[in-house]
């Protein structure tokens, strides 16, 4: 689809990283895209990372330890723009989630409280998965570990993909470097990601960015991939 400088991300984690570390990063300046046979990959947008409702973190992390507040219904709304468009254009969806029953060797983080009790924690948030979308489950970090996924992109000729989800420092970061490994063009779409830890998020996003992916705003990727509302609003 088409390349693109797209709006500066450099505003999301200049607070958080000194000038002579960007000078220094200065060497990863590219320019930026989102592939033609792209496929959609929403990570862990389960259901208890939106308990509580849009509340600031430290209060509703008190009732609900996984919940992300705030930061998760704020991506809502542009992560179901995004999915409409995907689906439109035609291009595969995939969801992750976890496992309730797994070995204890097999978590996906050292995380030891606010662990999934029921199989309702890890069911999609409605609204959010529709008929033909698929869902894989799985163990570690990265949705790619252990799974079917990179043999489902490679039946469907995927040569990119358009990341989604939380949290960003962990199970979005490991599944973003193992698609670069595996040879995949990724975008990561800045609005459309979360995390408990505005810190952790924001320098998550320069590493992955300069690195591994290319960040984007969901404006930038809709325009890219020829979203004609979206065209028009952002010229």
């Amino acid at each position: 689809m088409t390349e693109s400088d797209g709006k500066c991300v450099d505003g999301i984690w200049n607070s958080m990283i000194d000038q002579p570390t960007r000078a220094l990063y200065s060497a990863y300046q590219r320019p930026r895209y989102v592939s033609e046979n792209v496929a959609v990959l929403a990570i862990d947008l389960y259901k208890r990372v939106y308990r509580g409702g849009s509340r600031d973190l430290l209060e509703v992390t008190q009732e609900y330890p996984s919940s992300c507040g705030r930061y998760a219904w704020e991506c809502r709304e542009p992560t179901m723009r995004l999915l409409s468009v995907a689906r439109h254009k035609g291009a595969p969806v995939f969801f992750s989630t976890g496992r309730l029953e797994r070995n204890a060797s097999k978590r996906p983080t050292m995380r030891q409280v606010g662990e999934a009790d029921s199989s309702d924690d890890l069911e999609i948030m409605d609204g959010f998965f529709e008929d033909g979308d698929s869902l894989i489950e799985k163990d570690r970090a990265s949705v790619f570990f252990g799974t079917s996924l990179n043999a489902d992109l490679q039946r469907a000729k995927v040569d990119g993909l358009i990341v989604v989800g939380e949290s960003t420092s962990g199970c979005v970061r490991a599944s973003v470097v193992d698609a670069y490994s595996l040879g995949y063009h990724v975008v990561v779409v800045a609005d459309c990601c979360f995390d408990r830890s505005q810190v952790s998020h924001k320098v998550s996003l320069f590493d992955l960015h300069h690195k591994y992916a290319d960040v984007f705003f969901i404006d930038d990727v809709l325009e890219a991939m020829g979203d004609p509302n979206i065209a028009a609003a952002v010229r």
